[in-house]
């Protein structure tokens, strides 16, 4: 069986794509940075990351930080990549980082480009949010007695369970490039979800719509994040919520 490295393989995705990979009888290893024996801080790089590396045929890149420094993560990880002889590199990236102007999303495009112009084989999986963000953000939101939520706004969350099956069937096969994007199955206003979770969480709040202004905005209301002709995910916002909060 294959050995193969997974970064950022303690994180929501992360820890699924290693499970899924495991149960299929492959050598995993979790590179994170407090995960032994591969504690490894990407950003730095260093002689712990070769070692990491060492006999591995695949890596799926998961680690991300929307604290910035992604891109210095990857020049580290392909440069001991190679080093390692490392015949495939499989990357988890968003829908939307060519045509939204948001800073994170610049990062995730930068890194493709890297991984693109690597020389090593290369797979790269584009993704909608996955359900846990937005359970996350309406956390935050639903404090104030009143949840602000963005106007116009649409979004097509996919289940992160589902990518990590898509992603563990891309690292087991042969480089494909940039392969199409995963969405979730509904195209639904951010209002609706933020409405469903309230619901979901028994809490009472109004829920206001706040016009935004900006470049970042105006590509997100334009839709910019999607890809409805990619709506392969099965799971809902609602099927998540069930599981997560046990009603719907």
């Amino acid at each position: 069986m294959t050995t193969i490295l997974v970064t950022g393989g303690t994180g929501t995705l992360g820890r699924l794509v290693t499970e899924r990979l495991r149960a299929d009888g492959h050598e995993v290893r979790v590179l994170s940075r407090h995960a032994q024996p591969y504690a490894v801080d990407l950003r730095e790089g260093g002689p712990a990351l070769d070692t990491a590396l060492a006999g591995v045929e695949t890596v799926v890149h998961c680690a991300s930080s929307t604290r910035g420094g992604d891109e210095a993560a990857a020049d580290h990880l392909i440069a001991a990549a190679r080093r390692a002889g490392v015949r495939h590199l499989v990357y988890i990236s968003i829908v939307g980082v060519d045509r939204v102007p948001f800073g994170y999303y610049r990062s995730k495009l930068a890194v493709e480009r890297r991984i693109e112009e690597s020389g090593l084989g290369w797979t790269v999986l584009r993704a909608t949010q996955f359900h846990d963000l937005l359970v996350t953000l309406f956390q935050g939101l639903a404090k104030p007695p009143v949840v602000l939520v963005p106007a116009g706004v649409p979004d097509q969350p996919v289940e992160v369970a589902e990518v990590a099956d898509r992603l563990a069937e891309l690292a087991v096969g042969a480089p494909a490039g940039r392969v199409p994007d995963m969405a979730g199955p509904e195209v639904r206003s951010f209002d609706s979800l933020a409405r469903a979770y309230l619901r979901a969480t028994g809490r009472r709040r109004a829920v206001a719509n706040v016009p935004l202004f900006g470049k970042t905005y105006r590509a997100f209301r334009a839709g910019g994040h999607l890809a409805p002709d990619e709506a392969v995910g099965k799971g809902t916002f609602e099927d998540h919520l069930a599981r997560r909060f046990g009603q719907g």
